[in-house]
């Protein structure tokens, strides 16, 4: 049996399929026939391994309380062996359904109502619910922009922050989204060494860990010294790299004992137990058999980022792709074009008939950028640059 769904050019009717991406316009306040690339998930078909595992389990025809053993786990370990030079130990392993979901537990579990938790904006928005929303104080080392057209982090900053603010928990985005940037070694180090210095905990939302490119490479940040393993804990999904997001499945590292007990604790609070079987399942057929889906998928989305960057340079007046390391989703800045980011929103939605992500959820640094998902097929890609082409000139 080899790898069939290698086709990501076809475009695959997602309307009327229960799909939170394209049938659910109206109720987020868009136009009924508005083009969706907002959220972080792939138009494309997952790895055919995939779809004949759930098939199979889908034919048993009983889908009670389920749970895997270890040849779960050696699935995912093999994975993070080969692609990560990371090895994890089964012990360390607490399955939830979701990163956002192992946020908030770790929000719950490592600070107390009304503390401040380290964010650096803008990032991915639900760090900031999860913070809000659990009554703790949102506290940002705002990222800066560089020379270089990426995203830097200001040490200095961090560390006073921690101080002054009484930090007990910083949340890392690692890769960055919305901001595209692979954290060196280097700089996850220096991140690292002031944490373990005021005693702050880390949680590493690594869910974009597969998808790197253009050289860089990524690290896992409890994998760089032991001091760190002891203080994180490293969130981690299929979902993202096989468009499994629905599957509600999530794989959270913690090597330290004392931290595991406190986030299962919560975990147990919130009345969680097993994973879906669906989930299950299809995780582990992921981890085993779909390395040809990723890589193939991985240079059409890199092929997508070129694209992108080469039409914004030449079409897109005024606006700027910022340097793209990893991730899936692209982040514009619209600031040269001169429009108040309320007028770039406006045209986006209502003109170009577009959704994407609006830079003010990320924080007040992203406003005047939107972030487009280009996991998609190139012809859908281009209609939505096409649209914002229009709209901006």
């Amino acid at each position: 049996m080899s790898e069939r769904n290698l086709d990501f050019d076809t475009v695959i009717e997602r309307r009327n399929t229960k799909c939170l991406k394209y049938d659910f316009a109206v109720r987020r306040h868009m136009p009924e026939d508005v083009l969706p690339l907002w959220v972080a998930d792939m138009d494309f078909k997952t790895s055919s391994y995939i779809i004949d595992a759930l098939k199979e389990q889908v034919e048993h025809g009983i889908f009670g309380y389920s749970e895997v053993q270890t040849p779960y786990f050696e699935a995912v370990r093999g994975w993070m062996k080969k692609h990560h030079n990371w090895d994890v130990d089964e012990r360390w392993l607490i399955k939830t359904p979701g990163i956002v979901f192992a946020l908030a537990m770790a929000v719950k579990a490592y600070t107390d109502e009304g503390d401040g938790v380290l964010i650096q904006s803008p990032v991915y928005y639900p760090f900031f619910e999860v913070i809000a929303d659990n009554n703790r104080r949102i506290v940002s080392n705002e990222l800066v922009m560089g020379e270089d057209g990426g995203y830097h982090i200001n040490f200095e900053d961090f560390e006073s922050k921690i101080e002054n603010e009484h930090i007990k928990l910083f949340l890392l985005c690692n890769p960055h989204n919305p901001g595209a940037r692979v954290w060196t070694k280097e700089e996850l180090t220096t991140l690292g060494d002031i944490c373990v210095r005021h005693g702050v905990k880390v949680v590493s939302d690594e869910i974009h860990q597969d998808f790197t490119f253009n050289g860089t490479r990524h690290v896992v940040f409890a994998n760089i010294k032991k001091e760190f393993a002891d203080i994180t804990i490293t969130c981690t999904s299929p979902s993202k790299t096989f468009n499994l997001a629905g599957s509600q499945i999530s794989n959270i590292f913690i090597s330290n004992r004392e931290l595991k007990h406190s986030f299962r604790h919560e975990v147990d609070a919130a009345g969680y137990s097993q994973c879906n079987i669906m989930g299950l399942v299809a995780g582990e057929a992921a981890y085993l058999y779909g390395d040809e889906w990723y890589e193939r998928v991985k240079e059409y989305i890199w092929d997508n980022i070129e694209f992108t960057r080469e039409y914004t340079e030449k079409y897109l007046k005024g606006v700027r792709m910022v340097k793209h390391e990893g991730t899936y989703l692209v982040w514009l800045d619209f600031s040269g074009t001169g429009l108040e980011a309320a007028e770039v929103d406006r045209r986006i939605i209502h003109e170009a008939k577009l959704w994407l992500d609006s830079g003010r959820i990320f924080g007040k640094t992203g406003e005047g950028y939107q972030r487009i998902n280009v996991a998609c097929p190139r012809s859908v890609l281009k209609d939505a640059l096409d649209r914002i082409r229009l709209v901006i000139a």
